[in-house]
């Protein structure tokens, strides 16, 4: 007997955006307010997470095709390099450097390369969380 889900897969619909948006402000707002990689990853893993116990894993993975455990490495590679690069410029590890820009649209923006970092613990996040819940899910 197949079990008639409409009402939880349109408010999961919903309640996803909403808790992407506060995973993405959670990450921008990390390196001058409370936040950051780290927990903006938690948040975006959940939503994803909740993707999955949602629907089937075949149609989370028909349209979210990503290979975690390759977005995991993606995101230590993108954090280690960061650290590592602060070396060939000749200044003490995990040196940052920042600068303001004026962007159309936004205008004067400080950018800075801890956000390099922050994406990378990010994806490290993100892809351990779903590689966790998903291999979990596998054991019967």
């Amino acid at each position: 007997m197949k079990i008639n889900d409409v009402i939880l897969r349109t408010v999961v619909k919903m309640v996803v955006f909403i808790i992407l948006t506060l995973g993405v402000y959670l990450f921008f707002a990390g390196h001058n307010a409370p936040g950051g990689g780290f927990i903006g990853g938690l948040v975006l893993g959940s939503a994803i997470v909740l993707l999955y116990l949602t629907y089937d894993i075949e149609t989370v993975h028909n349209g979210m095709p990503f290979d975690f455990k390759k977005v995991a490495a993606l995101g230590v590679l993108l954090a280690t390099g960061t650290a590592i690069a602060s070396i060939f410029f000749n200044v003490p590890f995990l040196t940052q450097a920042d600068r303001y820009f004026d962007l159309p649209l936004l205008g004067e923006t400080h950018l800075s390369t801890v956000m390099i970092f922050e994406a990378g613990v990010a994806l490290t996040v993100i892809g351990t969380l779903v590689t966790i819940i998903l291999s979990i899910s596998e054991d019967e």
